[in-house]
């Protein structure tokens, strides 16, 4: 029986760069079904997404990436998906590696897979990936030495069970913090070399001081919150 496979595209803002996600989603990945979670967007995502008949998960009000994703995860979980593949609605991810991811988590038996900018390359040591390098760290430390090269990744593959578990599992967040706590506990990680592109248009919701934000927030859940988590 073939795969059921879906990908999810949280999207705020991203009316520029969806048609293009999604024409070369169905160029390169014909067999693959997709929902757009408009995460309460205040451009034109909604009426974009109404007028070309995409497929839209429209959520009323911002949520924010984890709550677009968590609401991706129950649509995936309640259609029966068996795999759920992450990436992000500005362009970055190129579909034609979720083949390979897939092939990866079937041959390791792997319940995340991430699309890694350096799994094989080396991460560059700019101001910009000062805070990835820290991020990973700390995973690294706290986690009895299991190493995630590209902790910030949004492409991500998810198996059956990681679907389930982020529907009902109301503290799951698409972070870095979390894949330290589901390292803890037993979840197998891998990644796949991939190459990723700026975004098409537009500009990222993390600038310089909202990304040190960032950073500080993931590093204290890191080292102190994961550990007091129930899941």
């Amino acid at each position: 029986m073939q795969d059921k496979i879906l990908v999810m595209i949280p999207a705020y803002n991203e009316y520029l760069n969806l048609p293009q996600v999604i024409s070369e989603l169905q160029e390169k990945c014909p067999g693959y079904d997709y929902v757009i979670v408009n995460d309460g967007s205040t451009d034109s995502t909604r009426k974009l997404c109404n007028s070309r008949h995409y497929n839209v998960l429209d959520l009323p009000v911002n949520l924010g990436l984890a709550g677009a994703v968590r609401a991706g995860m129950k649509y995936a979980n309640y259609y029966g998906y068996d795999y759920a593949v992450q990436i992000d609605g500005d362009g970055q991810h190129c579909p034609e590696y979720i083949a390979e991811m897939i092939a990866r988590m079937k041959e390791t038996g792997s319940d995340i897979v991430i699309g890694s900018r350096f799994k094989t390359q080396k991460k560059p040591f700019t101001m910009r990936m000062l805070g990835s390098h820290m991020i990973s760290g700390a995973l690294w430390l706290t986690t009895g030495g299991k190493r995630i090269s590209d902790v910030t990744s949004g492409m991500r593959l998810f198996s059956k069970k990681m679907i389930r578990r982020f529907d009902y599992g109301m503290n799951y967040r698409p972070e870095p913090d979390t894949l330290a706590y589901l390292l803890n506990h037993g979840v197998k990680i891998e990644e796949v070399q991939v190459s990723m592109r700026e975004r098409i248009s537009g500009r990222s919701y993390l600038g310089f001081f909202s990304s040190i934000g960032y950073m500080v927030h993931v590093l204290f859940n890191i080292f102190v919150v994961q550990w007091f988590r129930e899941g």
